[in-house]
């Protein structure tokens, strides 16, 4: 996943970068509230990591922002703040969730797959396609009773398509999920990725295949197959 990091403090914002990196996310950092809404506005986030506490605003007016922007991506808040008033402003503000400092990594990264998982409308962290189950958590896939064996590339393809079932995302969009922005190469490079993905589904399948081509659009994941 891309993750956004608007933390002002070097050190946390590192720690949370590299616990996101441990967990083969990618992760953009920015120190201000409005070059955290440049870049998002610039690029396709999966969720952004909040401070309240920001040299040139607050994160309660950041996530306003975004929610008056029509910009639904998800928000963690990160905070020293624990009241319970903090808490309720930054969600009535616009946030999907709200960590207090310090807090463990992987409770972290497990707020952050739920917020995600949830915008999407997944209400468990396995996400089922028809015989391909996807497990956010642990980052692995199931075909049937067979563990799926793919790529970091080609599972953060496939998890992709999973969070978005049902929609159909163009290269851009892959390109942001998979380099956030930095050394990117050429849009067909996601062609042959979902070429190899396919066949490998395909493999375990008997033929079928669940990754749809929107001619002049992109790439859908959808229940019913083709053969």
């Amino acid at each position: 996943m891309n993750i956004l990091i608007v933390e002002d403090d070097n050190l946390i914002a590192d720690s949370i970068g590299m616990a996101l990196e441990d967990e083969s996310h990618i992760y953009h950092i920015t120190n201000t509230a409005e070059d955290g809404l440049n870049a998002i506005r610039e690029n396709n986030y999966d969720a952004v990591i909040l401070d309240i506490n920001l040299p040139d605003g607050d994160g309660f007016q950041f996530a306003k922002s975004l929610r008056q922007s029509k910009i639904d991506t998800s928000v963690l808040v990160v905070s020293g703040r624990a009241s319970v008033t903090d808490k309720v402003v930054a969600l009535r503000s616009g946030a999907d969730g709200y960590l207090t400092k310090p807090f463990d990594r992987q409770e972290l990264i497990a707020n952050l797959t739920a917020i995600i998982r949830r915008a999407h409308g997944h209400s468990d962290n396995k996400i089922v396609t028809g015989p391909i189950m996807v497990d956010l958590n642990k980052h692995e896939v199931m075909v049937g009773n067979k563990r799926f064996n793919l790529t970091s590339k080609e599972y953060h393809i496939l998890e992709l398509l999973s969070l978005r079932k049902g929609s159909t995302l163009g290269k851009t969009h892959f390109l942001s999920h998979l380099y956030g922005g930095i050394d990117e190469p050429e849009s067909k490079i996601i062609d042959v990725f979902i070429c190899k993905l396919r066949r490998k589904i395909c493999a375990l399948t008997g033929g079928d295949n669940y990754i749809h081509t929107v001619w002049g659009q992109g790439y859908v994941l959808r229940d019913h197959a083709s053969g």
